[in-house]
């Protein structure tokens, strides 16, 4: 069995990016049929088929006289509450921040949705998560912003799966010239 082989397309127009693929995605190259479409880095890929589950929900910018009690009638109005819980230093102090874990995950959605960023000591509302999470989704988020620079200024680049082996770097650029100047384009060999 032949291995799946990948080429990416870098740097063509928007237009003859488009061209390409209403041209060519579903053709029969050597008896095998083509994927063509915008490439879509990992990450955004992974993004793409499922949306994050979660139940604990974080709260943050609390004021320092908030309760659980006042956070669990907030958020009870949103599904059912396993607990609620604001965070006090070792003197037993309120932290402004705090913690409220729902049965379930489409219940902490909606309260994510709902009151994130309302009154109510103008707190902020999102999934609890670890700090290596964060980190990463920060990460993500840097990567998308500069990835939408490099899309704006260089144009588009095009993702081909399914290749034959006999295809070749040249090959395939002869076949995608017809839709623009390509500047590189580089096949992706399985590891």
């Amino acid at each position: 069995m032949a291995s799946q082989r990948v080429m990416v397309l870098y740097n063509m127009t928007m237009k003859s990016a488009q061209g390409a693929i209403d041209k060519l995605n579903g053709m029969l190259m050597n008896d095998k049929q083509v994927y063509v479409g915008h490439f879509l880095r990992k990450q955004e890929r992974e993004s793409a088929t499922g949306t994050t589950k979660f139940q604990n929900v974080y709260v943050k910018n609390l004021s320092d006289s908030t309760t659980d009690d006042e956070l669990k009638k907030v958020f009870g109005e949103f599904g059912n509450i396993t607990s609620a819980v604001v965070m006090r230093d070792a003197d037993g102090k309120y932290k402004c921040f705090g913690f409220v874990n729902f049965e379930t995950a489409e219940d902490a959605a909606k309260a994510v949705e709902s009151l994130n960023g309302k009154k109510f000591d103008d707190r902020y509302v999102g999934k609890a998560q670890k700090k290596s999470e964060r980190e990463q989704e920060l990460k993500r988020k840097f990567e998308q912003t500069a990835k939408e620079a490099v899309d704006k200024y260089q144009g588009l680049n095009l993702y081909v799966k399914n290749l034959d082996d006999t295809i070749d770097d040249e090959k395939l650029k002869e076949l995608f010239s017809e839709f623009g100047t390509i500047t590189s384009c580089k096949l992706c060999r399985p590891q």
